[in-house]
């Protein structure tokens, strides 16, 4: 077709309009290339909370401390409202006469050698329950309302009338209203970022007339696992020494060996009256229907000097909006599937419930702290769980303080190794404050899909700050884990291949440690393990280590029947015995980047998986591990169901996890949904080109910006 030369004013209306064509195509970016409106992600999922009888709290805190709260806008009604911190510990006195140095744990046959492992043995029955309970996370103290009526009873929960609490994430400040005989109640509460405090303003008639105000409570330490840590039927047990002033008081707390300080202080006249062995209130005496407290937790004895409630605010709000302006952020709006509010809910507030519970100098336990699971240690294994997505979100700074547990603990892991034959460091499963000793049991001692972590995050560290200084920071960490690795790897000769095993335990906990061996999603992240370490050792200018390319050789296989893996070799009624608990063989190409999988093979089983694992008796981390999964192999329809459509994948108001058979709340949960929406939205090594890999292109618009991809 030939050109057609266009009369004058014709060219001048082709060019105005190619003008305004160029205009809109200059304005106009993809929908992930545009800037978030971050302030309308998070606050769109504000909390509002008026069930008085949810189990999970409303929380402030920073990390290291957390205070948890319920309607009242103080710790007044629920056991389930606790005080924790990363530094609150107690161990109870030991049985008469022994010590953790002489447990002997019990020996067990290993490939044809004898070695010992923390294993209880029937001998050492009161020792071993030691170890286990101690130490243990200490409720530091419940402060709550002090609520009378007219005839001076104190108010029941029911009896607050229409109560409504609403957490602010852009500021972390929670406003609790509700009414009291017909008194409206508004209660303040915030917690400090740097102080291990919270500040309160109350604000009714009833503080006027003395009957609103403070109460503070000590308990001692229960030890109950899956507690709010709070005996307090045991007065004689520990001391509280009382110092006041004017518009202050200081609490020093002793517990056995266990010291702290708690220093309250508030903005106007109080009395303050012991009504019980560890029990106080503060009783307004000025008339104002208004007062303030700020009431802080301190380690060091006689340190603080406290905020005021303006200050503690000011703070909160400062950094509240540093947090959600930096790291990565995801925007669901544009989106028709109508799931998808719900999923940017889940993802906003799992990051604040994570930065509140798990971002301090200790590595979380699983239930945050919320309240006392597993007497507050934390689980190596599960580490990944929580922390890992920090990375991803470019947040790697509230991780890096607790991953010094692997540098500072090298030497007492590496003599573990040593004790037991193996080279480099053998990593514990269960710990607790800075004890050496790990809990007793035959899972904590066998398991050892946490070995390979630390190499993980070394990784994951380098990506974002790929130094020298990031190199030897991680050197010792990750050579002392892949010596352990090569080490493990037991040689079989005839059928001249590695195995892992026996005695180990599997990621699902649910097998038999003296027969098992070569556990799938193991044998994918022995290699991936022990391919990272020899980059490492080139990053670094040091030759590849000969034993981590013979085990990389000649490792075993992924074991595979009928065309589909199964979750270790020599396993028998892996579909109708052991399809339950967590299907781990998965994350070997979820989780993980699939070292050793065949990629046909792995798709098979998601099927297979799918079709007869039961789901319903799983939980917590597992539906991300199978999202992530399914991302990988293509089924972003799958991924997104994983996270959204099962009961036992539940986020309560709170954002807090629970559902089928895992205990409450379930951090792992919120850790694993905040890795897998990012390594969907921001892709994987070696994901299809374009935006939001892991999200099915109908129904979703995916506007992402800052994360980090997977590998």
């Amino acid at each position: 077709m030939k050109n057609r030369i266009l009369p004058f004013r014709s060219r001048r209306t082709a060019a105005a309009m190619c003008l305004l064509a160029l205009c809109l195509l200059l304005s106009w970016q993809p929908a992930a290339a545009r800037g978030i409106d971050r302030r309308a992600v998070v606050t769109r999922h504000n909390p509002e909370i008026r069930d008085r009888n949810l189990p999970g709290p409303t929380q402030v805190g920073n990390g290291e401390f957390a205070f948890g709260f319920d309607i009242s806008g103080l710790q007044t009604f629920s056991d389930n409202a606790n005080t924790m911190s990363n530094w609150g510990w107690y161990r109870f006195p030991l049985p008469e006469g022994q010590t953790p140095e002489e447990f002997r744990g019990a020996v067990w046959e290993t490939q044809g050698r004898m070695v010992r492992y923390d294993i209880p043995n029937p001998e050492q029955k009161a020792l071993c329950d030691w170890m286990v309970r101690n130490p243990q996370r200490i409720n530091l103290g419940r402060v709550g309302l002090l609520l009378t009526k007219t005839g001076g009873e104190r108010v029941r929960l029911e009896e607050l009338g229409d109560p409504v609490q609403r957490l602010d994430l852009w500021s972390g400040i929670a406003t609790s209203e509700y009414t009291v005989e017909g008194i409206p109640v508004r209660v303040t509460t915030v917690g400090h970022p740097e102080l291990d405090a919270v500040a309160v303003r109350i604000e009714s008639a009833k503080v006027g007339d003395g009957s609103a105000g403070l109460t503070l409570r000590f308990p001692f330490p229960t030890n109950v696992e899956f507690s709010d840590a709070a005996d307090w039927n045991s007065p004689g047990k520990h001391r509280t020494d009382v110092r006041s002033e004017a518009f202050r008081a200081s609490f020093h707390r002793t517990l056995g060996e266990t010291v702290y300080d708690v220093h309250v202080a508030w903005d106007s006249p109080v009395r303050l009256r012991r009504t019980a062995e560890h029990c106080y209130e503060f009783v307004p005496e000025t008339g104002r229907n208004e007062i303030a407290f700020v009431v802080c937790f301190d380690r060091i004895v006689d340190n603080a000097a406290l905020p005021s409630f303006d200050r503690t605010a000011e703070e909160s709000a400062r950094h509240w909006r540093r947090f959600w302006e930096s790291g990565g952020a995801i925007d669901l709006s544009e989106s028709s599937d109508p799931r998808w509010r719900e999923l940017e809910r889940r993802v906003v507030l799992s990051q604040y419930v994570m930065a509140v519970n798990e971002a301090g100098s200790l590595p979380p336990q699983e239930s945050g702290l919320v309240n006392n699971g597993w007497y507050g240690k934390y689980h190596y294994e599960m580490i990944w769980w929580h922390c890992a997505h920090y990375a991803l979100w470019n947040r790697w700074e509230l991780a890096s303080e607790m991953m010094r547990v692997f540098t500072d603990n090298l030497g007492v892991f590496r003599r573990k190794a040593a004790a037991q034959g193996y080279a480099g460091v053998r990593w514990p499963k269960t710990i607790g404050d800075h004890a050496w000793w790990e809990w007793p049991l035959e899972t904590t001692a066998l398991l050892i899909w946490q070995q390979p972590h630390p190499i993980f995050y070394a990784e994951l560290e380098y990506r974002l700050r790929p130094t020298r200084e990031t190199l030897e920071k991680w050197r010792d960490v990750v050579f002392g884990t892949a010596d352990f690795m090569a080490s493990y790897a037991h040689y079989d000769a005839v059928r001249d291949r590695y195995v892992l095993g026996y005695p180990l335990q599997v990621v699902g906990e649910n097998a038999d440690p003296r027969t098992t061996i070569n556990p799938a999603f193991e044998l994918s992240y022995w290699r991936t393990g022990l391919r990272l370490a020899q980059q490492w050792r080139v990053r670094l200018g040091l030759p590849e280590k000969r034993e981590y390319d013979e085990v990389l050789r000649k490792l075993s296989p992924l074991p595979v029947e009928e065309g589909v893996y199964v979750s270790w070799e020599n396993i028998e009624r892996m579909w109708t015995s052991y399809n339950w608990e967590h299907p781990a063989l998965v994350g070997a190409y979820g989780m993980l980047p699939g070292d050793g999988v065949d990629i046909p093979t792995m798709r098979r089983t998601l099927a297979k998986v799918h079709a007869e694992w039961k789901l319903g008796e799983t939980w917590g981390w597992d539906f991300p591990m199978l999202a992530m999964y399914a991302a990988r192999l293509g089924d972003p329809e799958r991924a997104v169901e994983y996270l959204l459509d099962y009961p036992a994948f539940d986020f309560d108001p709170h954002g807090l996890v629970g559902g089928g058979r895992a205990p409450f709340p379930y951090f792992p949960g919120n850790g694993g949904l905040l890795y897998a929406v990012a390594m969907m939205a921001a892709g994987w090594d070696g994901a299809p080109a374009g935006d939001a890999p892991g999200f099915p292109e109908k129904g979703w618009v995916v506007r992402s910006e800052g994360l980090r991809r997977a590998l």
